[in-house]
């Protein structure tokens, strides 16, 4: 059966990379795997966030390093999505571990580009190790150095790349980082690439399907083929109608 993923927790309910969201995920049982966002405060923290500046989801500007995480904790990152969530504060990493662990798969994207966060890779490495997560956690990034060198720190863990589009040198690109997880958007998938992938031994994921004739479509794709959206209800009442 194809692998439920809700992407930022279950952000089409709940404000997006926040504990609320990560929680209410955890609350169904036919949504398998979660994808978060981290970068690093001020002060080396790994802490869940997509946007590099503050002002979309959180009350504050400026950007995710240019505070510690003190100070992150302090800005409402819930009252833009909804007055429900008023309050809502700006996860560690650390926190997201200890409430998943043995729960779900957690596919864990780095959010960086060049030398934006030093050190990031090792921190998020440790972390997974700390809370014996390592079969139980992907990491992936955009900056396919940035995997390149988790491979280096920690070639035992599940490493993917994030594809804008379709490369024509996917399988080198994948085998030159460790990786072993294709991430994708949809519109680029067809049923014989995503087959063809599949049976090379690689992990597809698809990115981001929130409309319903899609993720129909996708299901019909291949039955290992995971499916990243923010509304996992909508994947999974198809799946049951199947």
């Amino acid at each position: 059966m194809n692998t439920c993923m809700a992407h930022r927790g279950w952000s089409g309910r709940a404000p997006e990379n926040t504990m609320a969201a990560v929680r209410l995920a955890l609350t169904h049982p036919g949504i398998q795997a979660m994808e978060i966002d981290v970068q690093l405060s001020k002060d080396g923290v790994p802490v869940l966030m997509h946007d590099f500046e503050l002002g979309r989801t959180v009350n504050a500007s400026g950007t995710v390093k240019d505070y510690t995480l003190e100070e992150l904790r302090q800005f409402d990152a819930g009252s833009w999505f909804n007055e429900a969530f008023a309050g809502e504060k700006i996860p560690s990493l650390e926190e997201v571990l200890g409430e998943v662990r043995g729960k779900l798969l957690l596919n864990i994207e780095l959010k960086t580009a060049g030398d934006m966060y030093p050190g990031l890779e090792e921190k998020v490495a440790d972390l997974i190790r700390l809370y014996s997560m390592e079969r139980e956690a992907y990491v992936s990034s955009f900056d396919h150095d940035a995997v390149a060198r988790i491979h280096e720190l920690a070639p035992e863990l599940t490493k993917g790349l994030i594809f804008g589009g379709k490369s024509t040198l996917l399988r080198e690109q994948l085998a030159v980082t460790g990786a072993t997880i294709l991430s994708i958007p949809y519109p680029y998938l067809t049923p014989g690439f995503v087959h063809e992938m599949i049976e090379e031994g690689y992990t597809v994921i698809a990115w981001t399907v929130d409309n319903a004739e899609h993720i129909r479509q996708l299901i019909d794709f291949h039955p290992e083929l995971q499916i990243c959206t923010n509304h996992p209800d909508r994947m999974l009442e198809l799946i049951n109608k199947a």
